[in-house]
């Protein structure tokens, strides 16, 4: 423990990288997508920048940094890159992949005590389901799939399969799930999953479409053509069936390890988290008193959760900091927004395409906004702190391309 009020920093090293810092008073925390303006970015040291400014701080006022990733272990000290910035290999800690999920859906939840679930494509050590007890006491790993079941027989690597074979790459798993609305999910039978006790086993061999192109061999199902992106019917049924065996193992598994902790507060973390519709249904289940999901509750929220960890770590009690909102992200002035419109390198963006666009300023820009809009042209309101969260970054990342008259106020 140190002599000043501890800070913390959190870093995710995979895809959908980022950073967060914790202080008694502050929480900010920012995807290095939002600052380089490509989709799941990997990356941290523009996001890490980005945090220290929001705080006021230097990164030599830094207690501890608690990194994470994927892959089979946790990431070691020098692996980060911190190293070259000066940081002592000493003030570097790794966390488990899923365990930093845990910490991000607990800690901002409004619940004393719960059951933890992590479900995503995978962590670290094989996980792809795992579970835990949360207390204020802390946060006990109950257990999760055998790890030497493969990767490609869990749920989230299942659903991914199942994206790829429509045609899109594996971190637009939504449009799969708004697909299935409109698909027959009764037109396949055969189980994608085999529950044994608070254990899945998905029946896939291989991960992405060629494991969705093997189950069609072997079971003799149609799933349609490769890449009909909601064009054939076949593909349409097809998400239907993945979204419906994806409900079906997580309302299973959910009740299983609830009844092994014994606490009925569910949250849910993870990429497979995302899927709102599963949740939904997550949610309404008997065994299920209270339900949380973080927000970002995929791997954008990685670096929040380590951060979480840190301060766990560092002053030995778990936070609780139940969210109110998911704006974790600083405000700007007017000047500041001027300066990103302007490219000016003070601005913190750090753009790897350039997307040509013209800007202005309105004496009344809610009256302009409301005119454009009027006009059926699309447009972005910047307000207030970034979100965390991914959902809206997808309208948000195609803005550049329809909507190329920025305004500001006079």
């Amino acid at each position: 423990m140190t002599a000043h009020a501890p800070v913390v920093v959190g870093i995710n090293l995979g895809h959908d990288g980022g950073a967060a810092l914790i202080t008694d008073t502050t929480m900010v925390a920012i995807s290095e997508e939002r600052l380089n303006r490509t989709r799941y970015s990997p990356g941290w040291q523009a996001a890490l920048l980005y945090c220290l400014r929001a705080a006021q701080v230097r990164l030599q006022d830094v207690d501890l940094i608690t990194v994470s990733g994927i892959g089979h272990h946790p990431p070691a000290a020098g692996e980060t890159g911190l190293t070259h910035l000066g940081v002592d290999p000493a003030r570097i800690v790794a966390v488990d992949h899923h365990l930093s999920h845990a910490y991000t859906a607990y800690c901002l939840s409004p619940y004393d005590e719960a059951t933890v679930l992590v479900v995503d494509g995978g962590g670290n050590n094989h996980d792809t389901e795992t579970y835990y007890a949360a207390t204020r006491d802390g946060i006990q790993r109950l257990g999760g799939n055998p790890p030497e079941r493969p990767r490609a027989g869990g749920i989230g690597a299942t659903y991914e399969a199942f994206t790829n074979w429509l045609g899109w790459h594996e971190q637009e798993a939504g449009k799969t799930m708004a697909l299935a609305s409109y698909g027959d999910p009764g037109a396949h039978r055969t189980p994608l999953f085999d529950a044994d006790g608070a254990t899945v086993r998905g029946r896939l061999t291989r991960t992405h479409a060629a494991g969705v192109a093997e189950l069609a061999e072997r079971t003799g199902a149609d799933f349609g053509p490769p890449d009909s992106r909601g064009g054939d019917p076949r593909g349409t049924d097809a998400a239907a069936y993945v979204q419906t065996q994806t409900e079906q193992a997580l309302g299973a598994l959910a009740e299983q390890t609830i009844a092994a902790t014994g606490l009925r507060n569910l949250c849910f973390a993870g990429g497979v988290a995302l899927n709102c519709v599963a949740a939904d249904k997550l949610r309404r289940q008997d065994s299920v008193s209270g339900y949380f999901a973080p927000p970002a509750s995929s791997d954008r929220g990685q670096a929040l959760g380590c951060a979480l960890y840190a301060w766990h770590r560092m002053t030995g009690e778990i936070p609780r900091r139940p969210l109110a909102h998911d704006y974790f992200g600083r405000t700007y002035s007017d000047g500041e927004i001027e300066q990103a419109l302007t490219r000016d390198p003070r601005s913190g963006l750090v753009e790897r395409r350039r997307t040509p666009y013209r800007w202005r300023r309105e004496s009344d820009i809610a009256a302009a906004a409301a005119q454009m809009i009027a006009d059926g042209r699309i447009i972005g309101w910047f307000q207030g702190g970034s979100e965390l969260v991914p959902a809206r970054l997808a309208v948000a990342a195609s803005l550049p391309t329809l909507a190329r008259r920025p305004v500001l106020p006079r």
